[in-house]
């Protein structure tokens, strides 16, 4: 694996009212606070940098884990997450500029990898111990924002990426999208 031109940790504090502080080599960048309903489950997140634009991640109504999608303050789209199957491990992130994948990494090991169609593996999130803190590597050019995102969404459900992955095809066709499954 080349070397990452970003590395992010997370810090996390809390259990039910979950707060996770984002740094990178030059200290703090923000703050993500995520919020449960009453059944535990995580319907809510937002991302309040120390710079820059306040963002709402949102769990979108559906049965499927992994179904969120990011807003603005002001209201706009800035991607979501499908999961094409109940049982499948391959999460689906969707921009307004490009598709990309999110995998198990290889091997008996958590953590998510994404992958963009022809570049390949743009980013890395790795788990530190047992514990909800994390280490986001970041390989090739990607926003903050869509490298918390992914962070985010796969951090819900780390124990599924324990096993490892499935081969990656890099191309546009081999991604999941809403209209294949109907």
């Amino acid at each position: 694996m080349s070397v990452p031109i970003a590395t992010y940790t997370t810090r996390p504090s809390g259990i039910l009212a979950v707060r996770h502080e984002i740094l990178d080599a030059n200290g703090r960048v923000g703050v993500l606070s995520a919020s449960r309903n009453r059944w535990g489950l995580t319907v809510r997140a937002t991302w309040r940098p120390e710079k820059g634009e306040v963002l709402t991640f949102r769990r979108d109504p559906g049965l499927l884990r992994s179904q969120f999608s990011v807003w603005t303050e002001g209201r706009e789209w800035l991607g979501s997450s499908l999961r094409s199957s109940f049982f499948g491990r391959e999460i689906a992130l969707s921009t307004p500029n490009k598709s990309l994948r999110k995998l198990p990494v290889p091997g008996f090991r958590r953590g998510w990898r994404l992958h963009a169609p022809k570049t390949g593996e743009l980013a890395r999130i790795v788990p530190s111990g047992l514990g909800q803190a994390s280490t986001i590597l970041v390989y090739r050019r990607l926003d903050l924002e869509l490298a918390l995102f992914a962070w985010f969404v796969g951090s819900l459900v780390y124990a599924e990426s324990f096993w490892p992955g499935p081969a990656v095809v890099d191309d546009l066709e081999s991604l999941p999208t809403a209209a294949s499954k109907v």
